[in-house]
């Protein structure tokens, strides 16, 4: 996926995608590129127009959804306040019931 994320990183910066280009961007990012699948990428990608491909790939694919983390988290604090208030209040029932023993 790496070689193919490098050829659109290259096509947006509006740089050639050659087999120089790809293995220089590859290098920068710290991914050893394997000569053979750059060669097959830039021959592979020859002859497309790579915004047409971009245009015709479902949003799906372009922009996945992103998972609702917020909600998620704000549930569990949510449940963790809950959770301290019922023992803080069982804390304050048995200070009363030990009174209570005093008072008799």
């Amino acid at each position: 996926m790496e070689y193919v994320y490098a050829a659109l990183l290259l096509h947006k910066a509006g740089k050639a995608v050659n087999e120089k280009n790809v293995k220089q961007l590859l290098d920068a990012a710290g991914i050893k590129a394997d000569s053979v699948r750059v060669k097959a990428l830039v021959a592979s990608l020859e002859e497309v127009n790579i915004d047409e491909a971009v245009k015709a790939t479902p949003a799906i694919m372009v922009a996945p959804p992103v998972a609702p983390t917020a909600v998620a988290d704000e549930k569990k604090t949510e449940a963790k306040e809950e959770k301290k208030k019922e023992e803080d209040k069982e804390k304050e029932d048995a200070a009363l019931e030990g009174l209570g023993a005093l008072f008799g």
